[in-house]
């Protein structure tokens, strides 16, 4: 009897977790294999025209959007307290995010030809289960980064409520968490306000947001703007920085300048290998093209500038050394201002909390959904996607990660390292290896016959020139957690986002060329305009009556046989 009841219960255990799985299945197109169920879902899928939204202006202001946050604000800071003068950390901004510009860009370009996102261009060169583990990496990276950008919107929102009601002061409201613990009841407080604020905007789809970031663009430069003038006219003028000059020479002068340009591209290595995210969305090629790379370094170089001169400026206003973090100086407005300068400054907190908010949604919502739903595609979509690091980001208490004490801001910093050979290996594809060409279909084929199916689903020549790309920095990147390294490996780990990304773009085109792979073109030729059928089932040219992409094997290629 007892044998009865186990061999009848399994079985029904089994129907339950089964029939609870299909009713939280997101919606997927009719058709798919259970491969296909774990390779592609609505949010994966090349972007339908109606959703293709995104026009020039659209990236004008997302661009504009995202460069006015606190990280830019203070990055020249960083430069100038390292030795260099005013306008030489500013011209490393402009020459930094130039340069992320063009790589962006470059990224952004496949996913607006092929409207695909970086989870879907992944996979042309790490192959189809090979992709998982770069997708991995950059989803819990988004996570944590959402959590600390998290903790710092709810310092504005502190700031916020502190404007109102000066009785709102960490210094005075009873401390329910260890001191040394990076946090306070009321700064905790405030970052839950804002974490619980930030929900609603995870809920609109990507093509929507859109409008989000055009509000903050007209918004958040007003306010910096208005900052900048308030700082000026209290403090009668422009203060020391910028006549300082710098305090290094020669050869140290240099690499600090070259430090200065790498640190403002490590800022951007998440952005550069997720742009197709975004630029997946765009109407047209071109509109993701000439609208990102003139606005990110103008927009990033306008935002330190305005925040070096009101850091100059409170050294007039307060004496000392100057402060760079604008939230501090806005709490020090508070505690001197009347009503009225306390509601300038609850008019600019909330501007910084608009700004984080779009920064949080821009670099890490949709990213951290994006990848997430790659996982896990029959059961996450961007939307849940977000959600989960949103949880993820609350539940990592980001306060303990920017501690004096704690070094983790050095190991987010290096990431770019990692990053930046995901980004070789992409690129080299792309452009020198498929000359512009992928089969966007057989992107969500797990048999056999796909081109990017490789060896088991892994292409071995991606991660061996990823491995490459990140060995290259390993010595050097040591030595910036405080391991002592040779001085030679520390000069390669100043330049370690081109280091890891020529490396791993070389040894992956070198690779490609002694053993070519399937799928590639002789010359430049991008289709993606030419692809009017979205549809990925296995069945569906045959169900439509017309042919899959045309796959015509190049110089040195291998038939791959492909099913038409």
């Amino acid at each position: 009897m007892e044998n009865t009841t186990f061999t009848t219960e399994a079985p029904r255990r089994r129907n339950a977790f089964k029939r609870f799985a299909d009713k939280i299945a997101v919606e997927q197109e009719p058709g798919l294999t259970t491969a296909q169920l774990m390779l592609t879902n609505h949010d994966l899928k090349p972007v339908e025209p109606e959703r293709r939204q995104w026009g020039p202006w659209n990236f004008v202001g997302f661009w504009i959007a995202d460069s006015f946050n606190i990280n830019t604000w203070m990055i020249s800071g960083t430069m100038i307290v390292g030795g260099l003068s005013w306008w030489q950390s500013w011209i490393c901004v402009w020459l930094g995010y130039a340069i992320s510009g063009f790589f962006i860009c470059l990224t952004g370009r496949i996913g607006a030809q092929y409207h695909i996102g970086f989870p879907v261009v992944a996979r042309s060169s790490f192959g189809i289960w090979g992709s998982l583990w770069p997708v991995f990496n950059r989803a819990v990276m988004a996570c944590i980064w959402y959590g600390v950008q998290s903790y710092i919107g709810g310092r504005c929102v502190y700031i916020m409520i502190r404007a109102i009601w000066l009785s709102w002061d960490r210094n005075t409201i009873p401390n329910t968490f260890p001191e040394n613990s990076g946090t306070t009841t009321a700064d905790y407080a405030s970052f839950f306000i804002f974490w619980l604020c930030s929900l609603p905007a995870i809920w609109f789809p990507v093509h929507k947001i859109r409008h989000l970031f055009t509000v903050k663009s007209y918004v958040v430069p007003v306010a910096g703007i208005a900052f900048l003038v308030w700082a000026v006219v209290r403090a009668k003028g422009l203060g020391d920085i910028v006549r300082q000059p710098a305090r290094l020479e020669g050869s140290e002068l240099a690499w600090e300048f070259v430090k200065g340009v790498m640190s403002s591209i490590a800022n951007f290595a998440t952005l550069i290998v997720n742009d197709p995210d975004f630029s997946r969305f765009a109407g047209k090629p071109k509109d993701a093209l000439w609208s990102q790379l003139f606005t990110i370094p103008i927009g990033f170089a306008v935002t330190s500038f305005i925040g070096i001169i009101v850091s100059s400026s409170s050294t007039v206003i307060y004496g000392g050394p100057p402060i760079w973090d604008p939230l501090v100086l806005l709490e020090k407005f508070i505690d001197d201002s009347g009503s009225g300068g306390r509601f300038g400054v609850f008019v600019i907190a909330t501007a910084f909390a608009l700004a984080q908010l779009g920064t949080n949604i821009a670099a890490n919502s949709v990213s951290a959904g994006t990848d997430l739903t790659a996982l896990l595609p029959r059961w996450l979509d961007i939307r849940r996607g977000g959600y989960i690091a949103a949880a993820v980001g609350l539940a990592m208490c980001p306060y303990t990660l920017l501690t004096d004490s704690n070094q983790f801001t050095t190991y987010l910093s290096a990431y770019s390292v990692f990053l930046s050979s995901i980004a070789g290996v992409m690129i080299s594809d792309y452009y020198f290896v498929r000359r512009g060409y992928l089969d966007v279909k057989e992107l969500y084929d797990a048999r056999p016959t796909s081109p990017y199916r490789f060896t088991y689903g892994f292409h071995w020549r991606a991660y061996a020139a990823y491995i490459a790309g990140i060995l290259i920095n390993v010595v050097g990147f040591a030595g910036a957690v405080g391991t002592e390294v040779p001085i030679g490996a520390t000069y390669v780990y100043n330049v370690n986002f081109f280091g890891g990304f020529g490396v791993s773009a070389f040894v992956y085109w070198g690779l490609c060329k002694l053993s070519p792979i399937p799928a590639c073109s002789d010359k430049w030729m991008e289709v993606g305009d030419e692809i009017d059928d979205l549809r990925v089932a296995y069945d569906a040219d045959n169900a439509s009556g017309t042919g899959s992409q045309e796959y015509v094997p190049g110089k040195g290629e291998k038939d791959v046989g492909r099913v038409v």
